[in-house]
């Protein structure tokens, strides 16, 4: 089923966005808008603002920004189906879905299933654990790590049986087929690769540690093997599947996600053990990756929430080195890195429970910024009156340095490695662009050519598009198709145009706005609350003519550059030089455009 969209612009007119916001935190009148700190950054200056004109919220600090929308998925970190019905909620709307296609519809059902086959699971580990016999093992070794029956009941930790196929046999009596358990990766076939075989249960003689999404919906499971001398994987993950991305799930995220917005920082430990040992000490500001080092979209994750990490690894080699693989990620997600140093031998599981929190804490406070940490390690580790040995160090540095986008930060740690390194700040800066440089290439032979931003002129048409009616129709009356599709970054007002956007309506630029994405949506919230001038329908023939101006110059240039070249036929010389001449015609036929005169009244 789908959310008519009809029923999306109903929800957006009966929720003000000013008394939705103001249920979570209070809002302050400046004028005709309201203000407040901003949720989702820190700040001492209010510059989140609310307009009750244009149903919008817009952060002047960190660009957050959209529809009331918006505001509930980004502040409840929900979904967009999940919001729309958390808002009809609110006023009491009942929202009947759209019948969706055959595909579709199978699809969802298969979602489904799979989360409630997922909670089955998970209570069915969990009376394990805590109600049967076959669980005393499980339990004493929770005792050993000073989690008690409390805290597995908070976790819903569970007791995968030592048996072939207890699990099985439990799912088939509860009427689960067994495609729908191969489909979970809760059960294998002896042959996976063929297909064939018995079934029988993927986790078995292990301590079960459901894994959320972030709204707390089990979709995977982690079993850790209790034997010390287990010759078996100590963690098996469930394996991808429909409800699964290993790389994209962070653990705990349900539980802590208030804790890391009110924090603006994220403790990033390995294991599942120690994130409930720091939970349960009062340290709620944490997250584990699903394996060792932090990937692209789980450091895109993280950045909703918070602005820093500190990454609290194992002190082991392993665990070192999976905070030196996650540096790439964090850095292209504008994240300041932090390193704990642990104590030889210690992880902060062991730590908490021998010293007690106040010990972790102290370790947090004084954690140095990773290139601090990585310069005294290289530093200790390499003999750097060695130049070749000197180099390599400097070179591997310039190659993270590249990474770090802000100019501030940059620029303080090439001083800081220079002069560690004893070597001049220009040229390691030499060494970062050349690592920069090749970065940029390998981005564009992966993903193509980026997508290019709206232009000024182009965020211009924008703004009075979305602002003004007689503006709207101006551009809708235009051949604006074949314009834009030689404008770069003309994607956003090709949408604006394309929508039944009716400027006047705060509702339809609410249900416009659902259909952008949230880098888009952050754009359009400060158009919304941006001044416009005095005369936009005047204004926007102005700038429509510059944009025209522009395409027509540019393809003048390069008409008149090819007649230069040389060895052309008779026959391509006429031609050009024809185009010449009505490039030269239809640019006399355009009104002249100055971007200043465009303002006055």
């Amino acid at each position: 089923m789908a959310i008519p969209s009809e029923t999306i612009e109903q929800v957006a007119a009966a929720n003000n966005i000013v008394e939705v916001i103001g249920t979570y935190f209070p809002l302050k009148r400046a004028g005709a808008s309201f203000k407040a700190l901003c949720p989702f950054h820190q700040e001492k200056t209010p510059s989140f603002t609310v307009s009750p004109q244009r149903q919008t919220f817009h952060c002047f600090g960190c660009v957050a920004g959209g529809t009331v929308f918006r505001f509930v998925m980004d502040y409840e970190h929900v979904d967009f189906p999940s919001a729309v019905h958390k808002l009809a909620a609110r006023v009491g709307f009942t929202i009947v879905e759209e019948r969706l296609s055959e595909d579709e519809t199978q699809q969802h059902q298969a979602r489904r299933l799979l989360l409630r086959l997922h909670a089955e699971a998970a209570e069915w580990f969990h009376e394990n654990l805590l109600k049967r016999d076959a669980g005393g093992t499980a339990r004493d070794y929770l005792k050993t790590r000073g989690i008690n029956r409390e805290v597995a009941k908070s976790w819903k930790l569970g007791y995968a049986p030592e048996s072939w196929d207890a699990f099985c046999q439990w799912a088939s009596k509860e009427g689960y087929r067994r495609q729908e358990l191969l489909s979970s990766g809760l059960v294998k076939r002896r042959d996976e690769e063929r297909g064939e075989g018995e079934f029988y249960d993927r986790f078995r003689g292990r301590l079960m540690f459901p894994i959320c999404n972030d709204v707390g919906e089990v979709i995977a499971f982690s079993g850790r093997v209790l034997a010390s001398d287990a010759t078996a994987a100590k963690y098996i993950n469930s394996p991808e599947t429909a409800l699964f991305r290993k790389g994209h799930v962070l653990f705990g995220l349900h539980k802590t996600k208030r804790a890391l917005i009110d924090a603006d920082c994220a403790i990033v430990c390995e294991g599942q053990l120690d994130l409930i040992t720091l939970f349960e000490a009062g340290i709620q500001n944490v997250v584990a990756p699903q394996g060792t080092a932090f990937t692209e979209q789980q450091a895109h994750v993280l950045k909703r929430f918070v602005r820093e990490v500190v990454l609290c690894f194992d002190s082991d080699t392993a665990g070192q080195n999976a905070a030196e693989r996650s540096l790439e990620a964090l850095l292209q997600n504008d994240l300041v890195v932090r390193v704990v140093a642990m104590p030889a031998g210690e992880d902060p599981d062991s730590l908490v429970r021998k010293s007690g929190r106040q010990k972790f804490d102290e370790l947090v406070v004084a954690a140095p910024d990773f290139f601090d940490y990585w310069i005294e390690k290289k530093a200790a580790t390499s003999d750097l009156n060695s130049l070749s040995i000197k180099m390599q160090v400097a070179r591997e540095l310039a190659a993270s340095v590249a990474r770090v986008r802000d100019p501030m930060m940059r620029g303080e740690v090439m001083n800081k490695i220079s002069a560690r390194l004893s070597i001049r700040v220009g040229d390691f800066e030499t060494l970062v662009k050349r690592g920069e440089h090749n970065r940029a290439v390998a981005s564009v032979s992966r993903v193509g050519q980026p997508v290019a931003a709206p232009s000024h002129d182009v965020a211009m048409l924008c703004l009075l598009a979305l602002r003004d009616e007689e503006a709207f129709a101006f551009l809708l009356e235009q051949n604006w198709r074949d314009v834009l599709a030689n404008v770069p970054g003309a994607d956003l007002l090709i949408k604006i145009l394309e929508a039944d956007v009716r400027p006047s309506d705060p509702a339809s630029l609410n249900l416009f706005q659902t259909t952008l994405t949230p880098s888009e949506e952050s754009l359009v919230s400060g158009w919304l609350l941006q001044k416009i001038p005095a005369n936009p329908a005047a204004v926007v023939r102005g700038w429509w003519s510059g944009l025209q101006q522009a395409i027509l110059r540019r393809e003048l240039d390069a008409a008149e550059s090819r007649l230069r070249l040389p060895n052309l036929t008779t026959g391509e010389i006429m031609q050009l030089q024809k185009q010449v001449l009505d490039l030269r015609g239809q640019l006399r036929d355009v009104p002249r455009f100055s971007p200043a005169r465009a303002h006055e009244p």
